[in-house]
């Protein structure tokens, strides 16, 4: 089966057929640098990272390019009230979000443009627009004329006649229209600017990423992607003036979906957010990967402890069947095939929920080669179960190595509680079943699970209450 993705501009899905054969090309909205990370800020990079790796598992080449917006009025306005620098407040969080991606177990990118960093390639884009009539100077401002591009409003579906004006024309005069929207924004007292042939200045948002675009994929590539509140007015725009200038730009348009809360999208301005480096504190970054990629990526997420409990305890049967199959027949030596079902899902529109389910059935049936003993059912549920969680960026045995602290820690908590265990079984020797019953209990109340088997007692990490 092809790789199918769903398409914003044509509101169908298509058969992915790259620009150029064995190379996939994706710029990604990135952060706007003005405060921490929440999940619903990172959920679309986590959704794009596994695009990304599932084009890699599927050979391609693939580029990615996530920009970073270190300039705007918000940052400016937070920097200020903040007492330090725009730059230094920019590079802060910056930073931030950076630690965020990581956090996840996102891949880098292989670029990750800042918007200050290319204030000649926007005036040039802008020069493209004036001498093709699609843009005008005005005062120092330079705006994009908006019904000089005929097919303004077709990535979202809108009548020009039936929006609103611009976030950033309402009370100007200077415009032709109020939806026209700013590429270049005139110097202001006390701000950031930069010199440009029409005024001293700084870049509207829309026009940094049609700029970064250009520079890094070029005038046509494969894949925009971002989150569905970037719809309108940002990927309307950037299509707008990418096109209107004379490039091809994105040939495919995706959107993930938001992370709510009580039914409102998250935001910083709503106050409904819950911070990546504080959801670090209660759960591993493994299982807030899990929990945030398990949905499809076009799919809302409606936080709520209890649900991410449930995807921590998902996760936890993987690992431990994982675990014991490795004691069972040890580790693989390299990849195999993976499940048909498996591949068919994540080609139907990256079909991430289906894909766990083929994943969890394999993990169920090498419990049950666990169970009878049956080494070669458990070797190939092991192989299938590894190669699965690897092109979700989920492996266990790649989570338990990125930290050779966390490792440390393990291996040292493993030898307490084995020496614990190890009282507790011959507790049960001398028929000492209340001191053995405590020895559990006090383990459970430190958080750790004792499942007796067979071949003796194994231990794991409790859900969280």
């Amino acid at each position: 089966m092809t790789l199918r993705l769903y398409d914003t501009a044509t509101r169908t899905v298509r058969d992915f057929v790259p620009l150029e054969p064995g190379r996939a090309s994706i710029y990604l909205c990135g952060a706007t640098v003005q405060g921490a990370p929440h999940i619903g800020h990172l959920r679309s990079g986590l959704n794009f990272d596994i695009l990304r790796r599932w084009l890699t598992v599927g050979g391609y080449d693939v580029v990615l390019i996530r920009n970073v917006t270190d300039i705007d009025d918000k940052i400016i306005a937070k920097a200020a009230a903040a007492g330090r620098p725009w730059w230094a407040h920019a590079a802060l969080f910056e930073q931030a979000f950076r630690d965020g991606y990581q956090t996840l177990g996102c891949l880098p990118p292989t670029a990750e443009p800042r918007a200050t960093g290319h204030i000649p390639e926007m005036i040039t884009l802008m020069r493209r627009l004036i001498d093709s009539g699609h843009a005008y100077a005005a005062d120092g401002d330079v705006y994009f004329d908006v019904r000089s591009f005929p097919g303004y409003g077709s990535l979202s579906g809108q009548r020009i006649d039936g929006m609103l004006p611009a976030g950033d024309s309402v009370g100007e005069d200077r415009k032709r229209d109020a939806r026209d929207f700013a590429l270049w924004k005139a110097a202001k007292v006390g701000e950031p600017s930069w010199p440009t042939p029409w005024g001293d200045g700084r870049p509207g948002w829309h026009l940094e990423c049609s700029a970064m675009a250009g520079k890094y994929l070029g005038p046509s590539f494969d894949i925009h992607g971002g989150g569905l509140d970037l719809i309108f007015p940002h990927h309307e725009n950037e299509l707008a003036q990418s096109v209107a200038a004379g490039d091809e730009f994105a040939r495919y348009w995706m959107h993930n979906g938001w992370v709510t809360m009580a039914g409102e999208k998250m935001s910083k301005s709503l106050g409904n957010t819950v911070l990546v480096s504080e959801m670090a504190q209660q759960w591993r970054p493994v299982e807030l990967r899990y929990y945030l990629g398990a949905a499809h990526y076009r799919s809302a997420i409606e936080y709520s402890p209890e649900a991410l409990k449930e995807a921590a305890v998902a996760y936890g049967k993987i690992e431990q069947f994982v675990n014991r199959a490795i004691e069972l027949v040890g580790a693989p030596a390299a990849t195999g095939p993976l499940p048909a079902e498996f591949v068919q899902a994540m080609d139907d529109d990256l079909g991430v929920p289906q894909a766990l389910a083929v994943l969890h059935n394999t993990r169920r049936a090498g419990n049950t080669g666990l169970t009878s003993g049956d080494k070669a059912a458990v070797a190939q549920a092991l192989q299938s179960v590894l190669d699965m969680t690897s092109a979700l960026g989920l492996n266990p045995l790649d989570w338990a190595s990125t930290s050779g602290t966390a490792s440390a820690l393990t291996a040292t908590v493993d030898q307490l509680v084995r020496l614990a265990l190890e009282q507790r079984q011959a507790a049960r020797q001398r028929k000492d079943y209340a001191a053995s019953d405590a020895i559990r209990d006090a383990l459970a109340e430190a958080g750790i699970s004792v499942e007796d088997t067979p071949e003796g007692s194994r231990w794991t990490l409790a859900p969280r209450s």
